[in-house]
Order: structure tokens, then C-alpha cells, then sequence
């Protein structure tokens, strides 16, 4: 592949929290604007390529370890996951570095998203092809509920404690996130020449088109139900055409109750038409209305993948 991709994939959350910071509220900058992280976004992309089988080395992994007749649970090092991941007995005893370089490119997440492997005697830094920005949440009456939860349990610490204990459940309303992106196959041409990858493959971009959008609507955990796939554009250009960040041209509204995604960067594309392969939309037609007629472009329903 040497084509680039540049896209935007959009997040809602309905009543659900779709990335929080440490103190349980949904991650916003210092102006108030709720934004969640590349980090929120990667997370169940990877767990969806864990379920299906592939190799994913930069995920949580737990382990049981014995010490003096106590069992803990606890994570597992980098250097335990890639042992694990790639059947390797001692990765101290591995002195050739190209042989761990190829295998870093064997997991899904580092050939999309790259990697920093910093181990004893091995020192390797993977810019990806796929780089993801923050995702701004772009609904304006976004607001923060807070939900008590009774717990089924009194406080074991308390001798004194009669009555169960509390917790909060802390949610967003209604946020719909807009993730900037940009595929640059080319980011491993040294690789490619080292001998330690095939490069950034067509086969390489399904799967990460796929993900990008399902994966959310499929990590049903308990802050991210509510949490699902409702937008997604891939504009494929000539190797040597620059683009910007599309998600800061889209607006999201709301009229009588019908979602509005406007696309604002029509006529930038449209302009640039001639040097533009191909551009594909996906979104929630049952719901929402797109604005922006854009030149080349098709567009599809995120769940069933029809032509609308």
C-alpha cells in the first residue's frame, strides 16, 4: 500500500462515560471541553483483535504469583507479555535485535499504532502508520450526571458499619467524539528495506478499517454501554497529498430531536478531487442526517454496510 488515508471517526455515548479521568469524570481540557484520548479509541480496537485471534502486545495482561504462601493478581511486565505473545522462553537471552523488531511487527496493534520497546539490551522505537488524535466532543449541551449506586455489602472494615455502602456511577449525557486520522504507509520504508516487515499492507488497512468502525459498538463494558460507532469517513489520496485534521470542519447538531453531522470540508476536497481516489462514508442513517456534498464520495450505513 502507498496510498494515504486521512479520516475522522466519530463516538456517541449515551448516558455512559465514554473516557474518564482519575477522578471519574468524563476527560475534559481546561476550558470544560470533554475530549477523550487516542488511548480510549486504540483500547477496544484492541481488545477486538485479542478476541479474534490476532497478536496484540500493548494490552493489560494479569498473571498469579506466589510469595510466601500469599497469591496475588497482578500485571504483567512488557517483558512477560512479549515472552507470552511470541512464545520466546527468556527475552534477555535474545541478542538480535532484528529478530524482535520482526516479531513486533507480527502484533496488529504495533504494526498499526507503532511502539516503544525499552528492555534490558534492546531498545526499539516503532513510529506507527496509523496515528489517531483526541476526539473532541462536539455536541455543546453535553452535561455530567452523577448516579448513586447501593451497594449489596456493608464496609468488612467498619465492625460498626450497619447499613450497605454507596458508590457513584458518573456519566455524560449525550457526547458525540470526533477522532482525527492519518494512514501513512510509507512511515516504515526503513523496514521495509531492513528486512523486517512487508510494510504497511491493503490487508493491513481492512483490518483497521474494520475496527475503526465496530469496535466501539462492540466493547460493552459497563461505562461503555451507551458508547457505539456512529460515524466514520476514509479519504484515499495520492501518496503525495497533504491534508489537515477533517474534525475540526465537522459540526454536530441537533434538530427536533434528528442528529446533524455537517461536514465543513467539502470544498477543500472537492477541489483537490482530481489528486482524491476514493472516499467512503459510513454513518447512522436510522438516526442522523448528513450535511456536505462531497465530490467521489459514497456512503454506507455503519451497521449493515449498505449503500445509502
Amino acid at each position: 500500500m502507498e496510498n494515504r488515508v486521512y479520516g475522522v471517526i466519530g463516538i456517541k455515548a449515551i448516558m455512559a462515560n465514554w473516557n474518564a479521568d482519575f477522578s471519574g469524570q468524563p476527560k475534559s481540557i481546561s476550558t470544560g471541553e470533554i475530549f477523550g484520548s487516542d488511548k480510549a479509541l486504540k483500547y477496544p480496537m484492541k481488545k477486538m483483535w485479542e478476541n479474534s485471534g490476532e497478536k496484540v502486545l500493548y494490552i493489560k495482561s494479569l498473571k498469579m504469583e506466589e510469595k510466601k504462601d500469599e497469591i496475588k493478581i497482578k500485571p504483567k511486565s512488557l517483558k512477560e507479555r512479549y515472552e507470552e505473545v511470541f512464545q520466546v522462553e527468556d527475552l534477555k537471552k535474545e541478542k538480535d535485535n532484528n529478530k524482535v523488531m520482526k516479531n513486533l511487527f507480527k502484533a496488529i496493534d504495533v504494526k498499526n499504532f507503532g511502539a516503544t520497546f525499552a528492555e534490558e539490551g534492546t531498545n526499539i522505537s516503532i513510529t506507527g502508520a496509523v496515528q489517531i488524535g483526541q476526539g473532541f466532543n462536539k455536541y455543546e449541551d453535553t452535561t455530567v450526571e452523577e448516579q448513586q449506586i447501593l451497594s449489596p455489602f456493608r464496609d468488612g472494615t467498619k465492625d460498626d458499619a450497619d447499613a450497605s455502602t454507596l458508590g457513584t456511577k458518573i456519566v455524560s449525557s449525550e457526547a458525540h467524539y470526533f477522532y482525527p486520522f492519518v494512514i501513512n504507509p510509507i512511515s516504515y520504508k526503513n523496514h521495509v528495506e531492513m528486512g523486517v516487515t512487508e510494510g504497511y499492507t491493503e490487508e493491513d488497512y481492512k483490518n483497521f478499517k474494520e475496527v475503526a468502525l465496530v469496535s466501539a459498538t462492540a466493547f460493552n463494558t459497563n461505562a461503555k454501554l451507551g458508547c457505539e460507532n456512529e460515524f466514520a469517513i476514509f479519504v484515499e489520496t495520492q501518496k503525495d497529498l497533504y491534508l489537515p485534521d477533517l474534525a475540526q470542519y465537522i459540526n454536530f447538531t441537533k434538530v427536533n430531536g434528528q442528529d446533524i453531522i455537517t461536514l465543513k470540508f467539502e470544498e477543500l476536497l472537492n477541489k483537490l478531487s482530481d489528486r482524491i481516489i476514493n472516499i467512503e462514508i459510513y454513518y447512522n442513517s436510522y438516526k442522523t442526517r448528513l450535511e456536505g456534498n462531497i465530490n467521489k464520495a459514497k456512503c454506507f450505513n455503519i451497521f449493515t454496510r449498505e449503500e445509502v
